[in-house]
């Protein structure tokens, strides 16, 4: 069994002056999910781009399923089932005939793609709808079109760029489903899938998640471990009225952040400091004229994280 399907190694990738990708090292067991995260512009997109062939790396090596990227660039690509941010399927051909496209492009015989595109279509929940035009599917079952023309060739490495942008919850956890389901048929032996992702809920469900920032990857682990980068370090704050209560928070010297997580705030606080926090807090807000009607420390969120590494002042966190 192949150790790795994917070995990334000093990737760099200039735009003018912009390092789009600087430095990102990557290695993929069979049988991962891994959730690359970062805000836009961070380099996620690129560095998808950068794996599938579709641009070349001004620095660094490739290597998918043992195939060398620049040097082997269709045989890597065999491996591979793209889906990219937005749909590119052709909206007047039926949902079939989109995935018969792909398939013959890539080399099917109609004896080999048509049981394998009904299984598919299937396996995804689009089977009753193979005779409608793509253009006439929800927003939905249109992504859901993309992943089983990924699939169609049998990849080992499937490249999801931001593939829920957009969609309703309900479709993204079907999505998912589909995903996790995909990736248990073997695990260990079968297929491997990257995942770029805005959202936090759907990175937690990663094996692996790298966090992306000014194109370098600056923290790389399971998810349980980058939450306990915070441990002891995030109050949850519930009272009122909230915007005193954040101003009177952020006032604080040894809090160095607050975010509205719905009707309550966490606080990002220094290390070893938190119940002294909590002690002056609540005195603070009762000297003006604020409620609490809970101060805690809690487990911190992956979004915790996330924003504590976007910050210009937050150093990089190596792979725990």
């Amino acid at each position: 069994m192949m150790d790795n399907f994917v070995q990334a190694s000093n990737l760099k990738k200039y735009f003018g002056k912009t390092h789009a990708v600087d430095g990102v090292n990557l290695l993929i067991p069979p049988g991962e999910i891994y959730g690359l995260v970062g805000a836009d512009g961070a380099g996620k997109t690129t560095t998808m781009r950068l794996l599938v062939g579709a641009l070349l790396p001004d620095m660094g090596e490739i290597s998918i399923c043992g195939y060398n990227v620049r040097k082997q660039t269709e045989q890597a690509r065999s491996t591979i089932g793209y889906l990219s941010q937005r749909f590119s399927m052709y909206e007047d051909l039926t949902v079939l005939e989109n995935i018969r496209f792909f398939a013959e492009v890539r080399g099917l015989s109609p004896t080999e793609w048509l049981p394998r595109s009904m299984e598919i279509l299937e396996f995804v929940g689009l089977g009753k709808f193979k005779d409608r035009r793509a253009g006439q599917l929800s927003g939905g079952m249109k992504q859901k079109l993309g992943l089983a023309s990924a699939l169609v060739t049998r990849p080992r490495l499937l490249l999801l760029d931001e593939p829920t942008t957009g969609v309703d919850p309900v479709t993204r956890q079907d999505f998912w489903q589909l995903v996790i389901k995909l990736v248990g048929v073997r695990e260990g032996d079968g297929v491997s899938v990257i995942i770029s992702t805005p959202y936090m809920d759907e990175a937690s469900r990663c094996h692996r998640v790298g966090f992306m920032k000014n194109g370098k990857i600056i923290a790389e682990d399971t998810p349980s471990a980058l939450r306990s980068l915070l441990n002891g370090r995030v109050l949850e704050l519930r009272g009122s009225p909230l915007n005193l209560l954040r101003h009177v928070a952020h006032e604080d010297v040894d809090v160095e952040d607050v975010q509205a997580f719905g009707d309550r705030l966490h606080i990002r606080v220094r290390d070893d400091q938190a119940q002294r926090v909590i002690r002056r807090l609540q005195t603070e807000i009762a000297s003006a004229g604020g409620h609490v009607d809970e101060l805690r420390v809690v487990p911190p969120a992956l979004e915790d994280v996330f924003i504590a590494l976007s910050e210009d002042k937050a150093q990089p966190v190596i792979s725990l």
